[in-house]
């Protein structure tokens, strides 16, 4: 009859065989205490040291612990955990973490979106706080000593995170590297750690204009950053100079934001400054690099739908500054062979203005002057000209 609704198949199995021997021969059931008794080999498991995982465990164990029910035994704290760092730390599809840990693909899914939604909520306000102008001031302090650029709170970019084509989304997400992209939008300071971010916009929209939409640039436009008063740049007898944040020539210039002089009919002048922003405007570069070699989930397209991959972006970049704080010793590379070639985007981004090209002859002068000048930038620029 043609009113009568197919039957339902049968499941084959309430938990399938294999899985049902999760228990014994599960892998976090099989080497997790041996992983613990070699911390090198735990370390390169996870990502991070033992004490920085038990810490972490710590701060999310009450919302990662399940009670067990008469169906079944709850999957513990630690082995979530454990799951989630092991798909963020080799990219594995979870098809491969099944047959790893021996729980189901939907199962493996559901830990990995939720435990990456309780890292953003529980590790934010710790690791990532909205920075205050004592911060701004501290971010200030380590960027003049690593660099010799005074009076910079960060260095800014945007980074193409490659996933699958989202279903009827068009051409939004393809980007001009010609994959489908979400943008991580990035403000870092001179330890490599991210001070800021914006996360999820469309591959496709340029630098510019996703840090014009975001809250960090609506925020830096209408002075709502807690920035420090201008103060004298080192040695300077001149007026006070405003803090600025470095980027590269895909984003627009401003009063707050500088960006290099165009490269052509430059004069040493003009390639000093390039050069010297550019010194600080690597720590960014060097974060991403940084970010992707110990989350290897970013070396390939990240098979979820945007939402998704979103909480996954956002908790690689806490556990990025976590374990920069706590496993100093163990993340002491510096970065310096990290940094990626730079593209620069040619995208429109206006004309500056005038307050903005203001500043920037201001830290020009600065940087051409006996206060300012460093003893080897001539040196430098010499290739460039």
């Amino acid at each position: 009859m043609l009113d009568e609704e197919p039957e339902r198949r049968r499941r084959r199995h309430w938990i399938h065989p294999i899985v049902a021997q999760r228990h014994r021969k599960g892998q976090f059931h099989t080497i997790y205490n041996d992983l613990r008794q070699d911390p090198f080999k735990f370390h390169s498991y996870c990502r991070m040291s033992m004490e920085t995982f038990d810490n972490l465990l710590l701060s999310l164990h009450p919302h990662l612990n399940f009670m067990d029910t008469c169906m079944r035994r709850s999957i513990s704290a630690e082995q979530r955990l454990l799951v989630t760092l092991r798909f963020l730390a080799t990219g594995n599809s979870f098809a491969s973490l099944h047959f790893e840990f021996l729980l189901g693909i939907s199962t493996i899914s559901g830990i990995v979106c939720h435990t990456c939604q309780v890292i953003w909520q529980r590790l934010r306000e710790a690791v990532m706080p909205t920075p205050k102008a004592e911060d701004w001031l501290r971010i200030a302090e380590g960027f003049y000593q690593s660099t010799q650029f005074p009076n910079c709170i960060g260095a800014l970019d945007g980074k193409h995170i490659r996933v699958q084509k989202p279903p009827h989304s068009g051409s939004r997400y393809f980007n001009y590297k010609q994959y489908f992209s979400v943008v991580l939008m990035a403000l870092a300071d001179s330890n490599y750690r991210f001070v800021i971010v914006d996360i999820g916009a469309y591959g496709s929209t340029s630098d510019s204009r996703i840090f014009s939409a975001s809250r960090m640039g609506e925020r830096l436009r209408e002075n709502q950053l807690a920035l420090p008063e201008p103060r004298r740049l080192p040695g300077s007898a001149g007026p006070p100079a405003p803090f600025v944040i470095v980027a590269d020539e895909g984003f627009a210039l401003s009063q707050h934001l500088m960006r290099p002089f165009p490269r052509r009919d430059l004069d040493d002048r003009k390639r000093i400054f390039n050069y010297r922003l550019s010194r600080a405007r690597r720590y960014v570069e060097c974060a991403f690099g940084i970010l992707s070699t110990k989350w290897r989930v970013f070396m390939s397209s990240i098979q979820m739908n945007p939402d998704n991959a979103t909480l996954v972006i956002q908790a690689c970049v806490l556990l990025h500054n976590f374990t920069r704080i706590h496993d100093a010793s163990a993340d002491a590379d510096n970065g310096q062979n990290m940094a990626t070639p730079v593209i620069f985007d040619h995208s429109r981004t206006g004309r500056p203005g005038a307050a903005g090209l203001a500043v920037r002859e201001v830290y020009a002068d600065y940087f051409c002057s006996p206060e300012g000048a460093l003893p080897w930038q001539m040196e430098a620029i010499r290739g460039s000209r």
